[in-house]
């Protein structure tokens, strides 16, 4: 990919999350590994590619450390800026994506997936460049059931159709943006909002493209993802 494609670029990095599920004394994207807090791989990731620039999505109490520690601290080669968080994700990503104005595509990455890859980042930007919408996804492994209210099996969805999405997810800056805009004026009553894809499959009339992500590319959720987060980023650091 072109470095010029990067420079026009935006990341939105987001790291507003509690992080209750990990029943840590510090949040899940501050915890130390490697000398370096979680979140900081995320945004090497991005910085590393020459990316134009990148927006830091965090919680309100957590604005002056993240100032700090990420945007002013000189650590990065790409200018950070920071945004305030909302209560939702899709609240979140929106405040991002208003720092974001002016680029002409937007990676939209979650700061607790650390393993973030080039090759994961190269294929998502040539998927973008020519379909507008993609996300990073990997073929899921296992047999998915879907269960009724009780619990028993219902149906057995087709393996090789399912994917189990990540991020980043990316857009062309002007599709995404719209169709934010478009959900913030016309909700959909009882529709549950988990990714940016959702937003662009039901407030735009553009499909979303799936790019190949990895299986190292995994969410910190628990303390078991942590360990495997840890061992993946050391062996990465002795390289």
């Amino acid at each position: 990919m072109e470095q010029r494609f990067w420079e026009k670029s935006s990341a939105i990095v987001l790291a507003a999350g509690s992080g209750k599920r990990m029943q840590q004394t510090v949040k899940k994207q501050f915890i130390s590994i490697g000398g370096h807090p979680l979140l900081y791989y995320s945004l090497k990731a991005f910085s590393d590619m020459g990316i134009g620039s990148i927006v830091l999505v965090v919680a309100e109490e957590d604005f002056a450390y993240c100032q700090k520690q990420f945007a002013a601290s000189g650590t990065f080669a790409r200018p950070i800026r920071l945004a305030i968080g909302g209560k939702e994700r899709y609240d979140s990503v929106y405040a991002g994506l208003q720092q974001a104005e002016g680029a002409e595509y937007v990676f939209i990455h979650d700061g607790a997936r650390p393993c973030l890859e080039r090759d994961v980042l190269e294929r998502t930007a040539a998927c973008v460049e020519k379909y507008k919408a993609c996300v990073a996804a990997v073929p899921v492994k296992d047999t998915i059931k879907i269960v009724d209210e009780n619990g028993f099996a219902v149906e057995t969805p087709e393996r090789s159709r399912l994917w189990a999405v990540q991020t980043p997810q990316a857009f062309q800056y002007e599709l995404v943006m719209k169709a934010y805009r478009k959900m913030a004026m016309e909700p959909k009553p009882g529709l549950s909002i988990t990714d940016d894809a959702m937003v662009v499959e039901h407030y735009s009339d553009y499909s979303v493209k799936i790019a190949k992500g990895s299986y190292h590319n995994i969410k910190i959720t628990t303390t078991e993802d942590l360990a495997v987060a840890r061992a993946y980023l050391s062996a990465f650091l002795e390289e």
